[in-house]
């Protein structure tokens, strides 16, 4: 399934991904940093929803509480939870 997730707090607009049986593939970020972004969705590739949450969630950037990994995290959960 496809999944849009818009963002908030970050340089990134908004996150695509396909999510299947709760597996996250084809991670693309709309603006932000880019290299880095792109990386992040390489890495995470095939990575289960709960793992990439795990792993990310909490993450900041600068003096915001909040990253375009962590906006990942909470993507993929709420794509979880649409999931089923």
């Amino acid at each position: 399934m496809h999944y849009t997730y818009r963002t908030s707090g970050v340089c990134s607009s908004k996150i695509d991904f396909e999510i299947n049986d709760g597996v996250i593939t084809d991670v693309v970020f709309t603006n932000g940093c880019n290299g880095n972004l792109k990386a992040i969705g390489k890495l995470v590739d095939g990575w289960k929803a709960e793992d990439i949450a795990e792993k990310l969630a909490g993450n900041t950037c600068g003096f915001n509480s909040t990253s375009c990994a962590d906006q990942l995290a909470k993507a993929v959960l709420e794509a979880k939870a649409a999931e089923n």
